[in-house]
């Protein structure tokens, strides 16, 4: 397996001989954006979006915002859509990270809100991430109780292992694990 840097670089030497090709620009900005490169993924990105007419990394792009220090412009980035506009996962992704840039502002009443939606229910494999996220939300305004509630909800609906919600609830219920 190759470094997030290495992709990084093939994908870039991949847009020197094919920058044209919307694909091409679009794998240059999703390892720029797994490199931590936040400036390339947002320009790739976009220039993907451009070329393809598609918008299906709007999430990746708020989520580059935010680790700019641009927590407006993620919040600006989910406002633009328009219901139905983007399938669920990449929706309830979108969610997450608009969320989350409410909190870097310092509203964690306003990201509760907006976590608290009817996909909390769903079965869909993305679910365990939203509950997860909504934990955290819960957990950062203070609301502990509730927190442990939905972090023991995610981890019951995290198949897969996309979070820490099982260690995040050991550690709410202060259990120690010495792994040593």
């Amino acid at each position: 397996t190759e470094t997030p840097e290495v992709s990084a670089a093939r994908a870039v030497a991949a847009r020197r001989q094919a920058s044209r090709l919307a694909d091409v620009r679009e794998a240059v900005g999703l390892a720029a954006y797994r490199a931590g490169d936040w400036q390339t993924a947002i320009a790739e990105l976009r220039t993907y979006h451009r070329m393809s007419g598609q918008r299906t990394h709007l999430a990746v792009l708020a989520d580059c915002e935010r680790a700019l220090g641009r927590p407006a412009r993620a919040i600006d980035i989910y406002r633009s859509v328009q219901p139905g506009e983007l399938a669920p996962a990449e929706a309830i992704e979108l969610l997450i990270v608009a969320a989350g840039a409410r909190a870097d502002l310092g509203q964690r009443d306003a990201a509760v809100a907006m976590l608290q939606v009817q996909e909390l229910d769903a079965t869909e494999p993305w679910v365990a991430r939203l509950r997860y996220a909504y934990a955290d939300a819960l957990l950062a305004a203070g609301r502990k109780v509730e927190a442990r509630e939905w972090f023991a909800r995610a981890a019951a609906a995290d198949d897969e292992a996309q979070t820490d919600a099982a260690e995040r609830l050991l550690d709410l219920d202060g259990v120690v694990l010495d792994l040593a």
